[in-house]
């Protein structure tokens, strides 16, 4: 289910427009207050509505398929976190195909499942996975829990992931809110640009009283936010003439005001520490064996840079030393 947490479940790519373009009661309306203003929302209605737009707009995604187990939902979640879906796709595919339950996987090594990350991007998110699948098998006799509670507990399972989990995986009405939801819950109900950076209690109450009481239509809406959030309520350049809730929405009625908050500029990645880790960890997933230092060397000359991404490595767990000189992924 999409989406990027984590703070960001999903990566968008959104198409340049200026807004003014995109946004007809901005145009239109001259009564419309320039700035945010408080609404009264009908939630129940507004929930409605993006439930019948998911119905004939929702990507066909195999974690959505009846039938997919908790395991394989979980892995989505993870896999989704800052990475676009079209990269999860295959990867997520091979995964499950070869540890298809959290035993399978804790029964290897945690560098198999750094290896099997390929470049996802962000491989702690790997080693996570295999610690949660190792402590599922401890704590849980192999079946993923689906106590939220219980989800939290596991190592590197964060609050949006245990309540998605809860959500698409056990179709219990929890309030599932990624950087998508929350972006679309600040625009329609709070009728303001600037979505928090972090989500509040409150953030989680508000969603949630736009959930229907029956569990399984509350965890189809919570996919639909997410879906609406993500392909039409983009950051950008939001498509307001195909949202469901244009008429409702608190952020349109205001005139579309502008964000105050600071610019976010996109993170870069050529010449970063990240990009220099990536090098290294790629020598160390295409080797079968251990692999020596003047190999690692080779993949970035400045060397303060390469020590301090080697180092990094070292102490997230990522690579091991097993020699002087020799490193290797995890056993």
């Amino acid at each position: 289910m999409a989406g990027m947490t984590s703070v960001t479940h999903e990566v968008e790519a959104e198409p340049a427009a200026h807004h003014a373009l995109m946004n007809p009661v901005a145009r239109t309306d001259p009564a419309a207050p320039s700035t945010p203003v408080e609404r009264a929302v009908d939630s129940a209605g507004l929930g409605g509505l993006v439930l019948d737009w998911f119905a004939g707009a929702a990507r066909d995604l195999p974690w959505r398929h009846p039938g997919t187990t908790p395991w394989a939902v979980l892995v989505s979640e993870v896999m989704l976190q800052q990475t676009p879906v079209s990269r999860v796709l295959p990867v997520w595919g091979t995964w499950l195909a070869r540890w298809p339950t959290p035993a399978a996987l804790a029964a290897e090594a945690s560098g198999e499942a750094v290896r099997a990350w390929g470049r996802l991007g962000y491989p702690r998110r790997a080693l996570r996975l295999h610690q949660a699948a190792s402590a599922v098998v401890e704590r849980h006799a192999g079946e993923i829990p689906a106590d939220v509670d219980a989800l939290l507990a596991l190592p590197g399972i964060g609050t949006y992931t245990a309540r998605a989990v809860a959500a698409f995986a056990f179709r219990q009405r929890h309030p599932v809110v990624d950087v998508n939801v929350r972006r679309l819950y600040a625009r329609a109900v709070e009728g303001r640009a600037d979505p928090p950076t972090t989500v509040s209690r409150a953030d989680l109450a508000g969603v949630a009283k736009l959930l229907p009481a029956d569990p399984e239509s509350a965890a189809r809406t919570s996919a639909a936010l997410m879906e609406l959030g993500a392909l039409v309520c983009v950051a950008r350049a939001p498509r307001c003439p195909a949202c469901p809730l244009q008429e409702q929405c608190a952020w349109l009625r205001a005139g579309s005001p502008a964000g105050t908050g600071p610019a976010r500029r996109p993170q870069g990645y050529a010449g970063t520490d990240r990009q220099v880790r990536g090098r290294l960890l790629a020598v160390l997933r295409d080797a079968d064996h251990p692999v020596d230092r003047h190999l690692l060397d080779q993949v970035w000359e400045e060397p303060i840079q390469r020590d301090r991404a080697l180092a990094g490595l070292l102490d997230d767990g990522l690579v091991v030393r097993i020699a002087p000189g020799v490193y290797a992924l995890p056993s």
